[in-house]
């Protein structure tokens, strides 16, 4: 009879610490407990992925019966009805969640639904005051949207609030220019809201490649965002009646209808707004998307001999294993590549390591990742910039409008872009910014992680007509870097 309790207690319900739990108890026979104190699913599913991207497919319908006219179809346009479709939303989150606590229970999973802190190296303390003893303990509580360092910074909202909005804004101000801000700066445009963004950066999308970065911005002013690089927020608060009588105000509040504030918001009413620039605005309401923070709050891992580094990120080696030999980290929480399947693929490497004997550092190397704006922005590898540091390369780039948006007269421009190294021609990069590039950088992701070089692009026929044609098809390099 073991010692432990659990051979296994995972902290967190989300994508990656669901995953390792079934994964150990189902395959590796471990015995194996989970907690989780909020939703089943984790940010994804409940406050990330899931929801923004069916936010993304709602959006996209803006302007398509304009679009459609021109294509020989007379169709009536209607206006956007946020009520039914958050009924939906929260609908199919409801079923997912399901479907995790299912799969959970179907692999033999014991779950409670409990905030859970670290006792020791092998004991976790719930906060129904239960406690356990695990073998060992893995910790993926993930990660939450902060707000800035401002004064009333919380009459604003953050992400994980948008989708428990009862009604949408008429106006809002975006704070930020990462992928979130810009995500959500699309999204809320295409369902009829009036958005500004603020960036305090010179370009939005910092880390991205600088030439798909530059048309994500042009198509986003062109589909009527109002941004604004290189400015801030400098002061916020409530509006009151006659502020506009002040002077510098730029929108009379008469315009304006405000929806009802997020979860526990202490006002209602819209928001009164200075800048760096001088202008003072009124929004309906105010986003924050400035950035991200592990949830290693009050779990007791430094009391324990956990390392946490900056903004609170759990410090682990390359097989996610923290300095305390019995506690292990895979997700958000470590702050090493914030993705979905990153996590998921963490949590896979752990149960190898630790259960099955078969140590397995984890692959960072080559993720392809995609930015959901209008159009979409697919990336894997080097951007041209990170790639002309450390070696010659020849860049291979075309711009272009797409047959569909031409013909509908649309002035929307699509980029296709290759990064190769002079030495070896193998491909370093690709970057697309264009509709549906998550669906092709997925595939091109392959080629790249598996070493082809540019002459291996160019052997492959191309699919006509297509968009992503181009990628085959670039026979001379524009330029050298």
């Amino acid at each position: 009879m073991s010692e432990f309790d659990y051979d296994l207690f995972v902290i967190g319900g989300g994508s990656g610490g669901v995953r390792a739990a079934r994964v150990a108890s189902s395959e590796a026979g471990a015995k194996v407990a989970l907690a989780e104190e909020d939703r089943y699913g984790g940010t994804c599913v409940i406050r990330g992925c899931v929801p923004k991207k069916l936010m993304v497919f709602a959006s996209s319908y803006d302007g398509i019966t304009e679009e459609a006219t021109h294509y020989g179809w007379d169709i009536k346009n209607g206006g956007f009805d946020w009520s039914a479709f958050s009924g939906r939303l929260h609908n199919e989150l409801d079923r997912l969640e399901g479907v995790y606590r299912k799969l959970l229970d179907g692999s033999g999973v014991t779950t409670y639904d409990a905030r859970a802190r670290l006792k020791d190296a092998h004991t976790v303390e719930l906060s129904t005051g239960e406690t356990f003893t695990a073998k060992h303990v893995l910790v993926a509580t993930g990660g939450r949207p902060v707000r800035p360092d401002l004064p009333n910074a919380d009459l604003g909202i953050v992400s994980d609030d948008i989708f428990n909005l009862e009604t949408l804004p008429k106006s809002i101000l975006i704070i930020g220019g990462g992928y979130i801000a810009c995500e959500f700066a699309c999204i809320l445009s295409g369902l009829g809201v009036e958005v500004t963004q603020y960036y305090r950066g010179a370009q939005i999308l910092r880390g991205f490649d600088d030439e798909a970065r530059g048309l994500i911005a042009e198509s986003m002013r062109e589909q009527g965002v109002d941004l604004h690089t290189g400015t801030n927020i400098v002061e916020v608060e409530r509006y009151r009646e006659g502020d506009d009588e002040e002077g510098g105000m730029d929108a009379p509040v008469e315009a304006m209808q405000y929806a009802m504030p997020a979860k526990d918001a202490p006002q209602e009413g819209p928001l009164k707004v200075k800048s760096t620039n001088g202008h003072i605005k009124v929004f309906d309401q105010v986003l924050f998307a400035t950035g991200r923070r592990p949830n290693s709050d009050d779990m007791g891992l430094e009391d324990v001999g956990v390392t946490l580094g900056r903004g609170g990120a759990i410090e682990v080696d390359e097989y996610s294993q923290t300095k305390v030999p019995s506690i292990y980290a895979i997700g958000d929480v470590t702050d090493r590549v914030n993705l979905t399947p990153v996590a998921i693929r963490e949590g896979m490497a752990f149960v190898e390591t630790v259960f099955h004997g078969n140590p397995t550092p984890v692959d960072h190397d080559l993720i392809p990742s995609a930015v959901f704006t209008q159009p979409e922005l697919g990336t894997v590898g080097m951007t041209e910039e990170q790639a002309r540091d450390k070696e010659p390369v020849d860049v291979y780039c075309t711009s272009f409008r797409p047959m569909q948006s031409a013909f509908a007269d649309k002035p929307g421009r699509v980029l296709m872009k290759l990064i190769v190294s002079q030495e070896s021609d193998k491909v370093l990069g690709c970057h697309i910014v264009a509709p549906q590039a998550g669906e092709m950088i997925q595939l091109a992701g392959i080629a790249v992680k598996m070493g082809a070089t540019k002459e291996d692009f160019d052997r492959t026929v191309a699919v006509h007509p297509t968009m992503s044609e181009e990628i085959v098809t670039m026979r001379k390099p524009n330029r050298t870097a």
